[in-house]
């Protein structure tokens, strides 16, 4: 989706479910965001996503949020690759369909 404004908890839920192992979503920066504080609504929805899949006997690990502008390639890169890392440390999502 063009802007993590739009972010439903049930796009991360249905993923897990459909057999992601991980779902790592990237947004502007605090104070970056073109619909003013929609990326720090998409960080409230996210911890309230890992709460829930805590709460289902899942990793809250497997879902994460990070800020990253699009001028920073370099960044993006290194957080997909950690997340990467994160989720091979996890494990496979033991929920895949």
């Amino acid at each position: 989706m063009p802007c993590t404004a739009r972010l439903d908890i049930n796009f991360i839920l249905k993923a897990l479910q459909e057999g992601a192992d991980g779902v790592l979503v990237v947004g502007c920066h605090p104070g970056d965001c073109a619909f003013k504080t929609g990326n720090l609504g998409a960080e409230r929805r996210v911890r309230f996503t890992q709460k829930l899949i805590k709460q289902l006997g899942l990793d809250e690990g497997r879902v994460k949020m990070v800020f990253v502008s699009a001028a920073e390639g370099d960044k993006f890169a290194a957080e997909v690759n950690k997340f990467a890392d994160e989720i091979r440390k996890i494990g496979p999502n033991p929920i895949r369909l």
